[in-house]
């Protein structure tokens, strides 16, 4: 197995992406695919990440926790409700369209921004080094639970910085601070937000009332340790639904 076989047994092939999209990606180092997830699928994915917020008091212990944020790690373990964000063959074309080559799942996260919080610094979510020169190494895939408004705390990115490789501290005096050429990913809830994982990004403040919830399927050059074990943290009932092509992507 290798991933492109394993792509085009999940249904990814080259009419997957448009033109169009792929340019999005090359160029501006971000894209945003609407209406992924809707109707009774949301509902599910809705039901089962608030559910394990409860549970779990928000803190997402197996990964890097974030003070007053709502944090789920591991899920690829703790619902089929959240299978489609590791396996729509779409996403997977424009995450390959990225990575460039061999891949596999890096982790898959939740996040809830409450009322008054949320707001992160511009940051890549991995480091620039020779991989990452040669084919950028990372993508992320940012699928919303909630539509994303101006006001409730919507990722920022800024386009073209994947050209830049470097981080934001290395050009910004302050990357807490507004970037002049920012732009907000808006969109429909079940909409989904791909981004080069070296495009500058972080998450703004929530100013409405209600919390403002995503999933984050992370993918990396195979040759990248993953950030969340896989083999290390799935269940063997997990791993046993698996198709042998997911089982060579989520890498167990």
């Amino acid at each position: 197995m290798d991933t492109k076989t394993a792509l085009a047994e999940l249904g990814v092939n080259d009419e997957s992406l448009s033109e169009e999209e792929k340019r999005e990606l090359d160029e501006r180092g971000y894209l945003i695919l609407e209406d992924m997830v809707g109707g009774e699928q949301l509902a599910a994915m809705r039901q089962r990440f608030d559910r394990l917020l409860a549970l779990e008091d928000g803190k997402g212990r197996e990964a890097k926790p974030e003070a007053d944020v709502g944090r789920l790690a591991n899920l690829v373990d703790k619902g089929s409700e959240f299978a489609l964000c590791y396996s729509h063959p779409k996403v997977l074309a424009a995450v390959w369209h990225v990575v460039g080559g061999e891949m596999h799942l890096g982790s898959l996260n939740g996040r809830s921004a409450p009322p008054g919080r949320g707001n992160q610094a511009l940051h890549c979510d991995n480091q620039v080094t020779a991989t990452v020169v040669q084919n950028y190494g990372s993508c992320n895939s940012l699928w919303m639970l909630d539509d994303f408004t101006p006001d409730n705390g919507a990722t920022r990115l800024v386009p073209g910085t994947h050209h830049l490789l470097a981080q934001p501290r290395d050009h910004m005096a302050d990357p807490e601070a507004e970037h002049p050429d920012q732009e907000l990913a808006l969109g429909r809830a079940g909409s989904v937000i791909i981004f080069n994982g070296i495009t500058w990004h972080g998450g703004t403040v929530n100013r409405t009332g209600r919390p403002r919830r995503a999933v984050h399927c992370f993918w990396l050059a195979r040759q990248i340790e993953q950030q969340t074990d896989q083999a290390h943290w799935l269940s063997s009932a997990t791993i046993d639904e698996f198709s042998p092509p997911l089982r060579y992507l989520i890498h167990v």
